[in-house]
């Protein structure tokens, strides 16, 4: 069964990591059909209730993707291709004759140059002509064209509720201090470390805690170091504002008081020659001995996710 991401654009290569390692977690098995422009396409295996109750969980991890949509059909972006492949849909498929529907369009970049409520209409129509209701303020079914590198259509399956990351941007934290990650690409980093739900995640250059924030609503239990005690103090408040199982030290990521492969994900952005975010012999020397401590206490096959400059 084909189902179609809807990325966010935000990056080239991060929301189709994050959205596999979701699906990984998840417990789908899956394959790579297509990457195209903002759209993944995965063919995944099994019942369809038992892959669209998976991805509704995807839905709620995942922080760059927009919606996620049951592939009913593709063909090249152009109005005649589009309208042939509404014509020879079978719709009793993805809803009946009791349910109300909507068409809804995203243009990605300049792959066409189709009028965004033009198209909606007359696929809407088609689908009307053929015995089925639609509602355009509360449909019971969304259906998604996706207008691009090729035009893909199909109902929406679960939709990402992005607004909750604007909720917690930094500023908006109780405590608010510069030059940190923005809670969706926390989230997505978190999600490529593939943590799960009661693992341990650590941050040994937590900062605010931005990170573990985002590890703590996925259900991880977090663990943060941070050699200002300011910051330190900081990133508790945080974490004590948004809940969930957590710990901050105000330590040395060069020396982590745990015992060997006693952690299931790390996720971090360390300094990069910020001086004030320094306490060490030189930068260097930072670096070789943290990853050396992260290396240590990361259990086998595990993964650790860094930001780089």
């Amino acid at each position: 069964m084909l189902y179609a991401f809807e990325l966010s654009g935000e990056h080239d290569s991060i929301p189709v990591i994050e959205a596999y390692a979701c699906m990984e977690i998840a417990g789908l098995k899956f394959r790579e059909y297509a990457i195209l422009d903002q759209c993944l396409i995965v063919d995944i295996e099994g019942n369809i209730n038992e892959i669209e109750t998976c991805l509704q969980y995807v839905a709620e991890r995942v922080a760059m993707s927009h919606h996620i949509i049951r592939v009913a059909g593709m063909c090249d972006t152009s109005a005649e291709n589009i309208l042939k492949l509404a014509d020879d849909i079978d719709y009793s498929k993805y809803l009946n004759t009791e349910q109300t529907f909507v068409v809804r369009a995203r243009k990605i970049k300049n792959y066409s140059d189709i009028k965004r409520e033009l198209i909606e209409g007359h696929v809407g129509g088609r689908i009307f002509r053929k015995g089925f209701r639609a509602n355009l303020k509360r449909p019971e079914v969304k259906f998604r064209l996706i207008l691009g590198e090729k035009c893909v259509f199909g109902p929406i399956v679960a939709s990402v509720n992005r607004s909750v990351y604007e909720k917690r941007l930094p500023h908006k934290k109780p405590f608010f201090y510069p030059g940190v990650l923005m809670p969706r690409v926390a989230r997505a980093l978190v999600n490529i470390s593939k943590v799960k739900k009661d693992e341990v995640l650590l941050d040994p250059f937590c900062g605010t805690a931005g990170i573990l924030v985002e590890g703590a609503l996925v259900g991880a239990r977090v663990i943060g170091i941070e050699v200002r005690s300011m910051i330190a103090s900081g990133a508790l408040t945080n974490l004590d504002y948004f809940g969930g199982y957590y710990n901050i030290i105000n330590g040395d990521a060069c020396r982590v008081p745990f015992k060997d492969e006693c952690i299931d994900a790390i996720v971090t952005d360390p300094p990069y020659g910020r001086s004030a975010a320094i306490k060490a012999e030189s930068l260097h020397h930072l670096y070789f001995n943290s990853f050396r401590e992260m290396y240590r206490l990361l259990r086998k096959g595990k993964f650790a996710v860094v930001v780089s400059e």
